[in-house]
């Protein structure tokens, strides 16, 4: 059985936080099949998700996301692209959120004369 440990902190808050981790649970469970149940506490949430193979937990905070799989004896021997693949979905996900926020564009307006 191979694990898998991936964490990453921020500075997103918990609701956040929070929105990011339901997205990831979404996209988890559309791309691989997953079955993910989302627990929401007052100072923590948690993610679990299993599947065939896999079993593990997504905790969230104000301040890190922490996650942690098992991955059964086949899967095992993917365990460095499964790993991959997850950094690049969370990160993306992070990163979507931690990038300023550019303002509406203004719509020009024609002056009469």
């Amino acid at each position: 059985m191979a694990n898998v440990h991936i964490l990453r902190k921020h500075a997103l808050g918990l609701p956040t936080a929070r929105k990011i981790a339901l997205r990831w649970a979404e996209q988890v469970e559309k791309e691989f099949g997953m079955a993910c149940t989302y627990d929401e506490g007052s100072t923590q949430d948690e993610v679990t998700f299993t599947r065939s193979g896999v079993t593990g937990s997504l905790q969230v905070t104000g301040d890190k996301f922490e996650l942690d799989a098992k991955l059964g004896f086949l899967l095992g021997a993917f365990k460095d692209r499964i790993e991959g693949e997850i950094v690049r979905n969370l990160d993306a996900l992070l990163a979507g959120e931690a990038a300023p926020k550019k303002p509406a564009a203004k719509k020009a307006v024609a002056k009469k004369k």
